[in-house]
């Protein structure tokens, strides 16, 4: 039989195994915990890190659509504001000759240019739209001066101001401004815009000079026949002044023509009683009677 001493021993090797079994099956154990915890982190530092990543893409495309739509030059911007201001100054001109203007014609020259330079004025705002340029709202200084004069005038002298100032100057100064977007502009789109409105702007040039040429005959044609009316009655005024003088001399001619129808009958008289004194006479000696003026020398000698 097996001592208590001995007893004692067997019982503390059993639970020194038992220990050491304990302690292997915990070594083999948290490993893989710490292995699974590592795996965690590491996913979530990879979607972290794709979440930063896909941030920063969106943020550096934004970046670049902003700009893109800043990234129109100083110049490209200022002449997309200077044709906004020539469209906005034909509307607002065009509007008041649509109201003050006294011929139909201008009236109708007014209307178009209202019309064309609205559609332009549109589409430039789109353009100007997608690239982030604001455009004014109103014309320039200049602009509003000039129509301020414009409104003081009345009748025949606003027409033919308004066609010389916004017919014909105006449009020079947008002729020229859209020939240098078309040729300098570094911007495709402003330049593609240029070359399409100036065929718009050379049609006004022209229809501005039809007009005023109109104008101008017809001024000239009532003033051509207010003056072969006063023609007329300075000619008629003419006639009866050669008229009356006429009768005039008429009446002197009759008068004289009395006075010497007079002094012939006298002389007849006078012949006649010469004659009969000279029938009184004795005859001369060839026969022949005395005439008046042998009679007158007969009286001279007696």
């Amino acid at each position: 039989m097996p001592t208590p001493h001995f007893r004692s021993q067997l019982a503390a090797a059993l639970l020194g195994l038992l220990g050491t079994a304990f302690l292997v099956n915990s070594l083999s154990v948290h490993p893989q915990d710490k292995d699974d915890k590592a795996t965690a982190t590491q996913g979530k530092d990879s979607s972290s890190g794709a979440s930063t990543t896909q941030g920063r893409a969106a943020g550096a495309g934004g970046m670049s659509s902003a700009e893109g739509a800043s990234k129109l030059s100083q110049s490209d911007e200022r002449m997309f504001k200077q044709i906004a201001e020539a469209n906005l100054a034909e509307i607002s001109a065009g509007k008041l000759a649509e109201d003050k203007a006294q011929s139909d014609e201008v009236k109708s020259f007014a209307k178009k240019m209202v019309d064309d330079h609205t559609k332009a004025l549109d589409d430039l705002k789109q353009l100007a739209q997608a690239k982030g340029v604001m455009l004014p709202t109103e014309p320039g200084k200049q602009h509003m001066a000039m129509e301020k004069k414009l409104q003081a005038l009345s009748g025949d002298k606003f027409d033919k101001q308004y066609l010389q100032q916004a017919g014909d100057r105006a449009h020079k100064e947008t002729h020229r401004l859209l020939q240098r977007a078309s040729s300098r502009a570094e911007d495709a789109d402003l330049k593609n815009y240029a070359s399409k409105v100036i065929a718009t702007v050379e049609g006004h040039q022209q229809m501005a000079k039809d007009t005023s040429r109109n104008l101008k005959s017809t001024s000239e044609g009532k003033s051509g026949t207010g003056t072969g009316a006063a023609g007329g009655v300075q000619g008629g005024g003419e006639s009866s002044g050669k008229s009356g003088h006429g009768k005039a001399r008429s009446g002197k001619e009759r008068s004289s023509g009395g006075s010497m129808g007079g002094e012939t009958s006298s002389g007849a008289s006078a012949s006649g009683t010469g004659a009969a004194g000279a029938s009184t006479e004795p005859q001369t000696p060839s026969g022949t009677p005395g005439t008046s003026g042998a009679t007158g020398t007969s009286g001279m000698s007696k």
